[in-house]
């Protein structure tokens, strides 16, 4: 199905969507408390973006609320400087994640964005289709199912993603899905399309390396890490880049 790009705009702000998941599409879609009323709202969590699942009448979709991390926090919490409307975070993810799809790319299928304007700052909310029955991979890690073969299969998929010049700007073992069909990348927040070269290539490598020693992937050392993980994933990594 072709992407139907709609704005609707009023004095809150914006909402972008797709016409073709949705031909309307209003502010109480971000509200976990509007999904609540209903008895649609399925989970909430909070953290660095506050996620929920939601039952919307376009299927099970997950509710993303932007939030700042690290120490601008604290000062900011879930406001950004606003540098006009294409530029908002919500706009640029969801237009990102359209051409994720239009490549033929596993990631999150988007629904809508919205963002919020309170004079120079605004606030920000993206919705997209929930992908069913996955577990990220630090999920996998930690129940002991990453081997050799799973780590081949990462590494395929991040190499199509290269492939096409897509950056993941958060490359790391929680925005990596492994559902029972395929793997999916998600979380494109700051995420764009470059040219492929190798530099933010193998960046986005060590990056995801680094997650998967911090979450334990090394606890058996160095050497079996290497062995059994790392150089499994970097083969076929390599042999989907240059297919």
């Amino acid at each position: 199905m072709m992407m139907q790009e709609r704005t609707y705009k009023d004095a809150e702000g914006a909402i972008l969507f797709d016409a073709a998941v949705s031909p309307q599409v209003g502010h109480g879609w971000f509200a976990p408390d509007y999904w609540r009323a209903q008895g649609a709202l399925r989970t909430q969590a909070g953290g660095r973006g506050g996620v929920a699942i939601v039952a919307a009448p376009v299927g099970e979709c997950v509710l993303r609320h932007y939030r700042r991390g690290g120490l601008v926090a604290a000062l900011m919490g879930d406001r950004y400087l606003w540098t006009g409307a294409d530029r908002t975070r919500p706009f640029k993810e969801f237009r990102l994640l359209a051409e994720i799809t239009r490549l033929g790319l596993p990631g999150p299928a988007v629904v809508a964005a919205r963002y919020c304007r309170r004079g120079m700052v605004y606030s920000a909310d993206l919705i997209t289709r929930r992908i069913a029955d996955a577990q990220t991979l630090a999920e996998c890690l930690a129940a002991e199912r990453l081997d050799g073969e799973l780590a081949e299969e990462v590494g395929a998929l991040v190499a199509r993603f290269h492939r096409a010049g897509v950056w993941h700007a958060d490359l790391n073992a929680h925005n990596v899905l492994v559902a029972s069909d395929e793997l999916y990348l998600i979380d494109f927040d700051r995420g764009r399309v470059r040219t492929p070269a190798t530099g933010w290539q193998q960046a986005n490598l060590r990056r995801l390396r680094r997650s998967l020693c911090k979450l334990g992937a090394a606890s058996r050392g160095e050497t079996a890490f290497e062995e059994t993980i790392w150089q499994p994933l970097l083969y076929r990594y390599q042999r989907t880049l240059d297919a």
